[in-house]
């Protein structure tokens, strides 16, 4: 079975606001001892994410 790609678009503010929230958890999870390695994956894929204008209609 072949597995589904999702594609997410953010604006610039949303975009922002996701990688304040994933630095928050990564903050809290380290505060905690937990593993947040994870959390340091979807930060970089956040950041290297390429921008894709939109016409919202």
């Amino acid at each position: 079975m072949k597995d589904v790609k999702y594609h997410l678009y953010f604006s610039y503010q949303e975009q922002s606001q996701l990688l304040k929230a994933l630095v928050n958890l990564k903050n809290e999870l380290l505060a905690q001892g937990k593993y947040a390695d994870p959390v340091d994956e979807l930060i970089i894929k956040v950041t290297k994410a390429h921008r894709k204008k939109l016409k919202v209609i």
